[in-house]
């Protein structure tokens, strides 16, 4: 069987400075009457390579999540996948009909209306008029834009535009499905319903390449993963591995317990942060003891202040959060002081986790900081199976005061 997508040895350049736009024809014949007059302005410019020798091959019915940091070419691969955009050197061959959605406004006429943009696009697509007949119930029903079916899609909204442009390339039935970021627009339940619906159209043996930074979306859609770090491949293969790969490069600035910093001169700020485990190199056994210190400095008299501890797994679910709020005004004087959080027994599933830290006044106050990807570590089980576990509520014991040493332990778990 043939793949129905293969890349090679794909490269994409941008010159830094020059306005990028769809390519059509009325672009070529603009960049032709420019070219007389454009070698003295490229000269003063630098060259960007947004993708740099990317291969791969994607099979019939394959579900491919591609992730990576803002900037390392993700959209880029997808607009050239969809012959938006030209390669600057490389081969793609699509052995299929692609349908993309990747960002609000492309692929619609703004001039037509909801209804026609759907016959527009299915033409694209080379279906029948019969068979848009047949779907166009659904899409409509899946969008949720039945009464504004028939205004022109320049008076959409940014929601009721997406909804449409991902209900079209969703139940078009194309070959290929090119996804972008669909979940960073909409409300819950629409995100719901894409990630229901893309579910659908992989068991239906479609082949879709799918683009997030939400892992939990990520890891629950797809088979595969092409991790992409400035513009070329940094990993490929089963998901789980290059997910694992993506986030440790994502926190290895921070793989330390603790995390320091210099005080501020003028702001109210966080200078340390250390977590106790029970074990060397960032390993915590389940169910024994946990300590997190945070050191922070006032140069300035506040109102009260708030510090919540948010513990977060790999994939970024919260899954632990606490606080502490100064009721007693012991820390709201001018001076330098530490919180100490102490679990006696400290439950989690195995895994790696990490942890973030917001520092606040209370609710309705003024926000001072906050540390996000900081003390990662790892929860393992030292031998003992999930039926061992015992389950006990967290108390709270004591406040202890160290007002002399301008120390504070003042919040034991």
């Amino acid at each position: 069987m043939l793949p129905i997508i293969e890349v090679n040895n794909l490269y994409k350049k941008y010159r830094i400075g020059e306005k990028q736009s769809y390519y059509s024809f009325r672009d070529t014949l603009a960049d032709l009457t420019k070219l007389p007059f454009r070698q003295k302005a490229k000269s003063n410019k630098g060259e960007f390579w947004a993708l740099k020798d990317i291969s791969f091959k994607v099979m019939p019915g394959e579900v491919i999540g591609i992730i990576g940091r803002n900037g390392a070419g993700k959209s880029t691969l997808l607009k050239i996948l969809s012959r938006i955009t030209p390669p600057t050197n490389g081969e793609i061959i699509l052995r299929g009909r692609v349908a993309s959605l990747l960002e609000v406004g492309t692929g619609f006429s703004q001039e037509l209306t909801g209804r026609e943009n759907i016959y527009l696009n299915g033409a694209i697509l080379g279906m029948k008029r019969a068979e848009i007949n047949d779907k166009s119930d659904e899409i409509v029903e899946f969008a949720e834009v039945s009464k504004f079916l028939d205004t022109p899609v320049k008076f959409y909204s940014s929601g009721m535009y997406m909804r449409l442009a991902f209900a079209i390339a969703a139940h078009l039935e194309p070959e290929i499905l090119l996804v972008d970021e669909v979940l960073a627009v909409g409300d819950i339940e629409f995100q719901k319903k894409c990630l229901g619906k893309m579910g659908d159209v992989a068991k239906a043996g479609r082949t879709v390449l799918f683009v997030s930074h939400n892992m939990n979306a990520i890891s629950t859609l797809v088979n595969n993963c092409i991790f992409l770090r400035e513009g070329a491949i940094a990993e490929i293969g089963k998901k789980d591995v290059v997910i694992n790969k993506y986030l440790e490069e994502t926190f290895k600035e921070k793989e330390k317990l603790i995390y320091r910093d210099k005080p501020s001169t003028n702001l109210p700020k966080i200078t340390r942060v250390q977590l106790n485990t029970s074990e060397p190199n960032n390993y915590h056994v389940n169910s024994k003891p946990l300590e997190i210190e945070v050191d922070f400095t006032l140069p300035k008299k506040i109102r009260k202040n708030c510090i919540t501890l948010l513990i977060r797994d790999k994939r970024g679910i919260a899954c632990l959060d606490f606080s502490y709020f100064d009721s007693n005004f012991l820390c709201s004087d001018i001076g330098t002081y530490t919180l100490i959080c102490k679990f006696p027994k400290f439950r989690l599933y195995m895994g790696k986790y990490h942890v973030n830290v917001y520092f606040t006044e209370p609710p309705g106050g003024e926000f001072f900081q906050l540390l996000e990807n900081v003390c990662p570590f790892e929860v393992i089980m030292h031998g003992k199976s999930r039926g061992d576990w015992e389950w006990q509520p967290f108390t709270t014991t004591y406040i202890e005061d160290y007002s002399s040493g301008n120390l504070y332990n003042k919040y034991m778990i």
